[in-house]
């Protein structure tokens, strides 16, 4: 789960339990939606999209048309509505392949959604961005392993700063200052959404609203 290869999986496999997308279409969503925490460029989507493929994780479900020869009428507005209709993006004949997830793919966005091993910051964000797939419990489990591992990132800046305050250059400890601060700051924020997790349990109607807020926020 910490590899790019298989964080970018996750993220094709989660985009296409929403609906069916060509390649085009998955990769504006994903800059659209997830664009500050994962990046894909066509050279490693396309890839990604053969080995799902190959693993039966996603299927082909239409072949879009190629484009018709459009008749130069003289009208820009005509001709670029022909363009349209012919139900092509920007990138030609290339987007005629439309993407559907399976059944093994479901399973398998499931298996790397649910493995908590060796979770780095990228994996633990695409994580909680599609923490509405994880049941309740598995969902509070990654908060609190995530509070657990800020607590502790807190407790060794301020160690080590305290330990070091008279050997340290000024601008050396600014540095160390300023991670304390994130790390102070990340830990507010994951309390306040252990604390709505928790919340949710007691009223099951809000089950989604931890992992619809920070959608709404990325």
């Amino acid at each position: 789960m910490a590899t790019g290869t298989n964080s970018l999986e996750l993220v094709v496999l989660g985009l296409l339990k929403e609906q069916d997308m060509h390649g085009y279409e998955l990769k504006k969503r994903m800059t659209e939606s997830l664009g500050l925490i994962m990046h894909a460029s066509w050279g490693s989507l396309y890839p990604a999209l053969a080995r799902l493929e190959a693993k039966g994780a996603v299927k082909a479900v239409e072949a879009r048309p190629a484009i018709p020869n459009i008749p130069m009428t003289g009208s820009l507005g005509g001709e670029r509505a022909v363009f349209r209709l012919s139900g092509e993006g920007p990138r030609g004949s290339r987007n005629k392949k439309v993407y559907g997830i399976t059944d093994i793919g479901s399973a398998l966005f499931t298996a790397m959604l649910n493995n908590d091993s060796e979770i780095d910051e990228k994996g633990f964000a695409i994580r909680l961005a599609f923490a509405n797939h994880m049941d309740s419990e598995k969902r509070l489990k990654m908060l609190r392993d995530r509070r657990d591992l800020i607590l502790e990132r807190v407790k060794s800046s301020r160690r080590n700063l305290e330990k070091k305050r008279f050997t340290l250059e000024p601008y050396v400890e600014l540095v160390l200052e300023h991670f304390r601060l994130n790390n102070s700051s990340d830990l507010a924020w994951i309390e306040e959404l252990i604390a709505k997790e928790e919340s949710s349990m007691q009223t099951p109607e809000t089950d989604l609203m931890v992992s619809q807020e920070v959608q709404d926020n990325l």
